[in-house]
């Protein structure tokens, strides 16, 4: 089953944030929740939810961009590079079984015998 997967922010947390070098950045992303979107050749779909913090506390003020020059692609560039290996591999996992279940549903059923 291939399985292609979209990603999506769904909201931010903002504040002030001292940086390692004493600088205070306004409305520094302290974190983030996203959503990770699978679909199967079939069009049949599964998501996980998930949020992910994230400081400005160890960065320069030249690390750290400013929340107004904030895209979508580069908070979901941090995502992504914490997002991997095996807490990666348990969303895809999560995503591949609601498509599953989609598919082929798990019902609940009376006991034959009673």
């Amino acid at each position: 089953m291939a399985i292609v997967y979209t990603w999506e922010i769904v909201s931010l947390k903002t504040k002030n944030e001292v940086a390692g070098d004493g600088i205070v950045h306004a409305n520094a992303v302290c974190q983030t929740y996203w959503k990770k979107i699978g679909t199967d050749e079939n069009g049949v779909s599964g998501s996980f939810t998930g949020a992910t913090p994230f400081s400005a506390a160890d960065l320069t003020a030249e690390q750290f961009p400013a929340f107004d020059t904030l895209t979508e692609a580069t908070v979901l560039g941090w995502i992504q590079a914490v997002v991997t290996g095996s807490y990666e591999e348990h969303v895809n996992s999560k995503i591949a079984e609601q498509i599953e279940e989609s598919v082929s549903p798990v019902t609940d059923s009376d006991m034959p015998w009673v």
